[in-house]
């Protein structure tokens, strides 16, 4: 896996589709996310609104997974996705037409990758570099959600493919202790790639140098300001500010979080 640093320019271009039709729901999902076909023919996993997080579930989700595209990893192509107010009016299942109604407007989309199976470790192995690649890239995240229970994981055209990041990033929820460099992360203990990520220490220059603060600007600088109109902050900007802040904090100081994941795996070892 290269890192891919290519990006150098000053925008982020994520492509608008509209849907058009409402396949099915993923009732695995907490949120109830939905397959969807869009008006460019093609099927996305949509990501609502209106479900239990809001907004903020879709922000660590285009974050997220747009930084792990930058890193190298294999991420469904992220659209933005405007859901019609018609929609709520034709759906029969109470719950999902409630969940289309407070859905109206911008959504986040994600190519459906039809025919991909979930990633079994124990069935196809990983080496111990792209697993630390892993590992590192969810321990700057906060992301919660990559265990052995559910690995957020997908094998796809004999490649591994990284899904759903919406739990990253939970200070949001709060902005409990947001500025703190040396933020702990003590759900990397039940990581999924822990055990065999062995060489989080030799990656964390090469990780940390793609992640330039202007890179992190570009990304932050995707999010629609209608997502950002968050209570703790007193306009968007400061709310988008803020998370160019938390990141870039972090990614200075990662020694913390990868001291952090190496003391972890040993306790595993």
């Amino acid at each position: 896996m290269n890192l891919q640093n290519e990006i150098t320019d000053s925008t982020l271009l994520l492509r608008n589709v509209n849907v058009t039709r409402y396949v099915t729901p993923l009732r695995e999902g907490g949120s109830l996310p939905a397959i969807v076909e869009a008006d460019d023919q093609f099927l996305y996993v949509l990501k609502f609104r209106g479900a239990g997080q809001g907004t903020k579930a879709l922000i660590a989700e285009l974050v997220g997974g747009e930084i792990a595209r930058r890193l190298g990893f294999r991420i469904p192509e992220i659209v933005f996705a405007n859901l019609d107010s018609a929609f709520g009016k034709i759906e029969g299942d109470e719950e999902i037409q409630d969940l289309l109604k407070a859905s109206t407007g911008l959504n986040l989309g994600l190519h459906y990758l039809s025919g991909a199976i979930t990633f079994d470790p124990l069935a196809t192995p990983i080496d111990p570099l792209l697993a630390s690649k892993i590992v590192w890239l969810d321990a700057l995240l906060l992301n919660v959600d990559r265990t052995a229970r559910n690995t957020n994981l997908l094998w796809w055209h004999k490649e591994l493919w990284l899904i759903d990041h919406g739990a990253s990033l939970y200070f949001h929820h709060s902005w409990n202790d947001w500025e703190n460099p040396k933020r702990l992360f003590p759900n990397v203990k039940d990581h999924v790639m822990l055990p065999k990520a062995s060489m989080i220490d030799a990656v964390n220059e090469e990780m940390s140098s793609v992640l330039t603060p202007s890179l992190i600007e570009t990304i932050v600088g995707t999010i629609p300001d209608e997502w950002l109109n968050d209570p703790f902050f007193e306009s968007p900007a400061l709310t988008r500010k803020a998370y160019v802040q938390f990141l870039q904090t972090r990614i200075a100081n990662s020694i913390f979080f990868v001291n952090e994941a190496n003391h972890a795996r040993k306790s595993l070892i």
